[in-house]
């Protein structure tokens, strides 16, 4: 069975487990998220489901990546107090993320050494970690340029 069976087998248990219905709205959804590796926002979606010529309501498309969010389908990383980005989530695949207060950029990143101090924090305090999101806010290279602030170390950096 290929990974986006198993994706969409894993979707489906969990709204019957929830006593919901596979609808063609929520399948579409899936199908269009799943399409393609990318971050994205609730509007997004929106303007790729009009443009496929899809009719899904905001409000299915909010409540449906609550549900793919819920069953660890899909992460999300805050961008400000009422906005998220999405993301598809692969099976024994993990990054962090940059994130620009600016723009809404969001970089991905791995860092061998971020994980293994993670793994070595939850040995000290007797931790058994099932998740874990890291985020770092500041400013995209872009953005820096944009308001005429050079490049160079965090406030409090040594």
């Amino acid at each position: 069975m290929n990974q986006y069976a198993d994706e969409r087998r894993v979707f489906d248990e969990f709204l019957r487990k929830k006593g919901l219905k596979v609808t063609r709205e929520r399948t579409a959804l899936f199908d269009e998220i799943f399409s393609a590796h990318r971050h994205f926002d609730a509007e997004d979606l929106v303007i790729r489901m009009r443009d496929r010529g899809t009719k899904v309501s905001r409000a299915t498309i909010y409540r449906t990546l609550e549900l793919l969010h819920g069953c660890g389908l899909v992460g999300r990383v805050r961008l400000n107090e009422e906005k998220y980005r999405y993301e598809r989530l692969r099976k024994g695949e993990h990054h962090d993320h940059l994130v620009c207060s600016s723009c809404g950029k969001v970089i991905e990143f791995v860092d061998a050494a971020i994980e293994k101090r993670q793994e070595a924090v939850c040995r000290e305090h007797d931790f058994v970690a099932t998740s874990h999101s890291h985020q770092i806010r500041g400013l995209c290279a872009a953005c820096r340029k944009a308001a005429g602030k050079p490049a160079g170390r965090a406030p409090g950096a040594a």
